[in-house]
């Protein structure tokens, strides 16, 4: 099996996975992401305490891109803090627009990886990058001096 059949493979099954897609009852933070282009429709809520993301979870509807994109992104975030959370977002940006191809850098994104060519793909880029421009968006508000 060819590693581009084993990342397709990993977003279908991020893409079907409900195990992050669920109200995180005590969220702290919640932000919402749509992209009108396609509608791809997400809320994200974190719990934080003490600048660490102690859970998180998504809500709302989009195509398979974006809901595996989410779920990785959740899957990396747990129990970091905003700090890491930050510089992980940046090197996931960073690898859409092929800024970062370090394999150090790029071994830190674990399965959000698969989409280190997503960018062969302009119209489904933003289906990528939703989540995680809403994750920064996210931080940011809940530490206005980052």
């Amino acid at each position: 099996m060819s590693l581009s059949s084993l990342y397709t493979e990993l977003i279908l099954e991020h893409s079907r996975n409900c195990e992050n897609k669920r109200n995180l009852e005590c969220a702290t933070c919640t932000k919402r992401g749509y992209n009108p282009s396609c509608g791809d429709d997400i809320t994200i809520e974190l719990m934080m305490e003490e600048g660490k993301v102690i859970d998180a979870a998504f809500s709302g509807d989009g195509c398979a891109i974006s809901q595996a994109s989410t779920s990785m992104m959740i899957d990396l975030i747990k129990g970091r803090t905003s700090e890491e959370v930050q510089k992980l977002v940046q090197i996931f940006l960073g690898m859409i627009k092929k800024e970062i191809e370090k394999e150090e850098d790029l071994d830190l994104l674990e399965e959000a990886i698969a989409f280190q060519n997503i960018s062969n793909m302009p119209a489904r880029v933003k289906c990528a990058v939703l989540a995680w421009h809403t994750l920064i968006q996210a931080i940011e508000e809940l530490n206005p001096q980052s």
